[in-house]
């Protein structure tokens, strides 16, 4: 078993916000599949999930990670295909938690990543030395405006956000992926031989 313990991504398309804060599905990118399953594989995360219900979009992420695993781009670039091998697709968060739970251990623990402070916040230290246990958990970022508060109030914890030292906090999911990842997983290790650094 890896640091990780028994950790899971999901990258949520629906339900979430649009700009004007309807519920909308949001569109795949293809630069979240290749930049997030790259951090996921390089912190030993078990799976990363694109949920989506939406038909034409899960056919899209089944093409371009076929091109990555299968076709010329797995022989061009076979660290990529070890990548985007840890994708999986599914309709719903349901759809994940039942597949995680056939895995043999049990639901998953549900929490929610969310760009703002939430009455349920839980830290990352806290968070990173429960997933070292045997219990299976699953990490949920949304796309487009963000997950909507109903599926946020489901989810058993909220993260805590990524605040830096600006007003302005619109990260791209990739990039709070990788920065939550390496928050909760990363590890220091001395680089340099001079004690003095």
């Amino acid at each position: 078993m890896t640091a990780s313990g028994n950790l899971y991504l999901a990258l949520i398309h629906h339900p979430v916000y649009n700009k004007n804060g309807e519920v909308i599905a949001s569109a795949v990118s293809n630069l979240d599949l290749h930049d997030i399953s790259r951090a996921a594989k390089t912190y030993g995360v078990r799976a990363f999930y694109i949920v989506t219900p939406l038909s034409d979009q899960r056919e899209l992420v089944e093409r371009i990670i076929s091109h990555w695993t299968e076709g010329l781009g797995a022989r061009y670039n076979p660290d990529r295909r070890e990548a985007l091998r840890l994708i999986k697709i599914a309709i719903s968060l349901d759809t994940v938690r039942d597949e995680i739970a056939r895995n043999g251990d049990g639901l998953p623990v549900t929490v929610v990543t969310h760009a703002r402070p939430h009455q349920r916040n839980i830290t990352y230290g806290a968070l990173a030395k429960m997933i070292k246990s045997n219990r299976p958990y699953l990490l949920l970022f949304g796309t487009a405006w963000g997950l909507t508060q109903e599926f946020i109030d489901k989810a058993d914890y909220v993260l805590a956000p990524i605040m830096g030292h600006t007003g302005y906090n619109h990260l791209s999911v990739r990039s709070a992926a990788a920065i939550v990842l390496d928050r909760l997983l990363g590890r220091e290790e001395k680089i340099f031989s001079n004690p003095e650094l």
